[in-house]
């Protein structure tokens, strides 16, 4: 079963895709600090010339390495949801099947931008910053079905952006919990969370369709009543 962690199957590459590869590769099984530049030319089957003439320094090897991932995760997730149904509703429940699968495989070590930015403590450091864009391009595909969601459902568009926020939180939960626990089941635990958050949330437009319905019948019902058209008594005929 291919997931996002496999490396495209490809005719041999140039030396600066395969430091790429070897570089994705350490730093994703072992860390940043843990890996160093040597580890990465041996594992490349590079000479160390090629490194420097290719990288100013490691951390742009790795920041470029991460980059690369960035762009190969979030196809291979975003094909994986849109692929689980035509609703949005089923999309974005989907989410957590396509963590499932990839939670299962051998190679599962958790959130590579998570995890990079966990070793960077600099926020303006080129690592951290691929790892913030990352999230954000993930927050984006997010808001897009939550809005999809909010049209189907009759919810408040303006509740699409703080349901996506929710919602990339239970994304990343699930996938921290996977790590340390080692349970794929973690997904399942948030999609069931999800299922819930989604439930209120349509339960509580359909309540507010029905308060709009219900005082717009009154107000009607209050316009149309004989007493709203009925004339003061004349004072000149009363005397």
């Amino acid at each position: 079963m291919a997931t996002e962690t496999h490396t495209e199957a490809a005719a041999p590459s140039g030396a600066r895709e395969r430091l790429l590869d070897a570089t994705e590769a350490l730093i994703y099984a072992g860390g940043i600090h843990a890996t160093g530049v040597d580890a990465i030319v041996k594992q490349s089957g590079t000479a160390r010339k090629s490194f420097y003439t290719h990288f100013e320094s490691k951390d742009a090897l790795v920041a470029a390495a991460l980059e690369r991932r960035d762009e190969r995760w979030m196809n291979w997730f975003i094909a994986g949801t849109q692929r689980r149904g035509k609703t949005a509703r089923k999309r974005l429940l989907g989410m957590f099947e396509v963590l499932r699968e990839w939670f299962a495989s051998e190679e599962f070590h958790g959130c590579a931008f998570l995890n990079a930015a966990g070793e960077i403590a600099s926020t303006e450091d080129p690592i951290r910053v691929v790892a913030r864009k990352h999230k954000e391009r993930l927050l984006d595909f997010v808001r897009i079905q939550c809005d999809a969601f909010a049209a189907e459902s009759g919810m408040d568009a303006r509740r699409g952006a703080r349901l996506s926020r929710q919602w990339l939180v239970l994304l990343d939960g699930a996938i921290a919990v996977a790590l340390v626990s080692g349970e794929a089941e973690a997904a399942l635990d948030a999609r069931t969370a999800a299922q819930i958050l989604l439930d209120a949330e349509a339960q509580s437009a359909s309540d507010r369709g029905m308060s709009t319905d219900t005082s717009a019948s009154k107000s009607v019902s209050k316009s149309t009543s004989p007493s709203a058209n009925k004339r003061p008594p004349s004072r000149r005929a009363a005397t």
